[in-house]
């Protein structure tokens, strides 16, 4: 069973900067995406941030050019650099990943760290 422990969230002023982490443990194909999801109250979960196990990334137009994903693969952790942050990135963030099998792909959740920007 994969557990997935998330950190660096935190409250921050508009214009600041947050570092998420989240580190996989467990037995994870070495085919994976991991990455970032937040859901702002009232709103669904939607995706910010993905970087696959070869470094394929993909962003939400509404974080590109301020947000940054990376991933440590030895460690199996991934990273989300958040500058310039706006009221509006204000959510619950969730580490996710996505373990590639061979007819079986599985999703695994974190429990989430909130991130709270103030104007």
């Amino acid at each position: 069973q994969v557990q997935l422990v998330e950190s660096g969230g935190g409250l921050v002023q508009a214009g600041g900067s947050l570092r998420l982490s989240c580190a996989a443990s467990g037995s994870i194909s070495a085919i994976n995406f991991m990455g970032w999801f937040r859901q702002a109250p009232e709103k669904q979960r939607e995706l910010v941030a993905r970087i696959s196990s070869s470094d394929y990334i993909n962003y939400a137009d509404s974080v590109k050019g301020r947000f940054t994903i990376s991933r440590d693969n030895a460690k199996n952790t991934v990273y989300l650099q958040m500058n310039s942050l706006k009221p509006e990135d204000t959510a619950v963030y969730y580490c996710n990943l996505v373990d590639v099998r061979p007819g079986n792909t599985i999703n695994y959740w974190g429990k989430g760290t909130l991130v709270t920007v103030s104007s």
